[in-house]
């Protein structure tokens, strides 16, 4: 009993005469199971420590010994390490497959070949023509020339018919979409758009609204000469005067005026400011424009009244077209293109949706 009240929980009371403490005295019971639960805990932590040996790391990388029987008198070899350790890996220095290496230097052995063969080495103003004497260029040519025979015929009708005919000839209106579209991404494209459907200062040709006919023959004398082209004479011209920058309308002026031209497309205006701008209007643009702001297509003029706008239709963008006027150039394709090609993209042109 002497033992047991040694051991037991109630043995580690205070002396008589000394008070217990209450919160960590094992002889309060609301304690008793709390002190039982970290004594547990410390014993389990700490044979978990005392299983746990302590892992030693090495100063360098440390290959581990691999064997393997050499091919001759049954002698060992070791792998060495490259120094290479990873998370405990060491890398082996083992050597490539020589099926690797052979097709390695398989590769060398074909590249030194191709290039004293064909052209490879570029110099100043060319390059080496190599041992076959292979000339790409010569190449591409005549493949260009073998295609241009092959369709000499459908090209040579197509230059003699008249442009409203080859819509209706089932043969010459399919080359036409095939090689007008082939020029019209080529060439056209960059300003126009891959789908044709323009972009600010570069025409919609989706849409029916032309500044210089929607025609075929008006679209095939726009593609042919340009318009304000310096370099043909037949090119289409206009100029709309620059009303801010030559000091020809004041700012108010051009407030109304834009405030007016605003309200032909039924976009937000001052309305106070577009009365008095219809009588600026009236003085400096019907002339071009026509009174009731539909423009004029032998002038290149835009219509103001149907929403469409090339430059863009907000004030600002109003503002600085009527201050600075637009002078948009497109290039007379005359000199760079054939007729059959002039003609098979005018073709094209009309029939994407927007011809008339």
């Amino acid at each position: 009993m002497a033992d047991e009240d040694k051991n037991s929980p109630l043995g580690n009371q205070p002396p008589a005469g000394k008070p217990a403490d209450d919160v960590a005295s094992p002889a309060n019971p609301d304690n008793r199971i709390d002190l039982e639960r970290q004594s547990a805990d410390a014993e389990h932590a700490a044979k978990i420590a005392g299983e746990i040996p302590e892992r030693t790391r090495p100063d360098a990388p440390v290959a581990p010994k691999m064997r393997r029987p050499a091919r001759r008198k049954g002698l060992v070899q070791e792998v060495g390490s490259t120094g290479h350790e990873w998370d405990g890996i060491t890398e082996y220095d083992n050597p490539m497959p020589r099926w690797w290496l052979w097709t390695f230097y398989a590769t060398i052995v074909w590249a030194i070949g191709y290039m004293i063969a064909y052209p490879a080495i570029p110099l100043v103003s060319g390059a080496t023509q190599g041992l076959l004497g292979t000339n790409y260029r010569k190449e591409v040519a005549a493949e260009i020339q073998r295609f241009d025979q092959a369709n000499a015929g459908v090209q040579a009708r197509l230059t003699e018919v008249a442009l409203e005919e080859i819509p209706g000839d089932a043969e010459l209106s399919n080359y036409a979409m095939n090689a007008g579209g082939a020029v019209f991404r080529t060439w056209c494209a960059q300003c126009h758009g891959s789908g044709a459907a323009g972009a600010a200062g570069y025409p919609n040709l989706l849409d029916n609204d032309w500044l210089w006919g929607g025609s075929l023959e008006e679209i095939h004398q726009t593609i042919r000469h340009g318009i304000r082209d310096p370099l043909d004479p037949d090119t289409h011209y206009s100029e709309m005067p620059r009303f801010g920058t030559d000091e020809l309308l004041d700012r108010q002026q051009i407030a109304q005026v834009v405030d007016y031209v605003l309200s032909l497309s039924d976009l937000p205006h001052n309305a106070a400011s577009a009365a008095a701008g219809a009588e600026v209007y009236a003085d400096n643009c019907a002339a071009c424009h026509m009174d009731d702001g539909t423009g004029d297509r032998d002038q290149g003029a835009p219509n103001l009244a149907d929403a469409v706008w090339l430059y863009g239709s907000d004030r600002a963008t109003v503002t600085r077209i009527v201050a600075e006027g637009p002078h948009g150039v497109m290039p007379a394709w005359a000199s760079r293109l054939s007729e059959a090609d002039i003609r098979a993209v005018t073709a094209y042109v009309h029939a994407l949706g927007g011809g008339e």
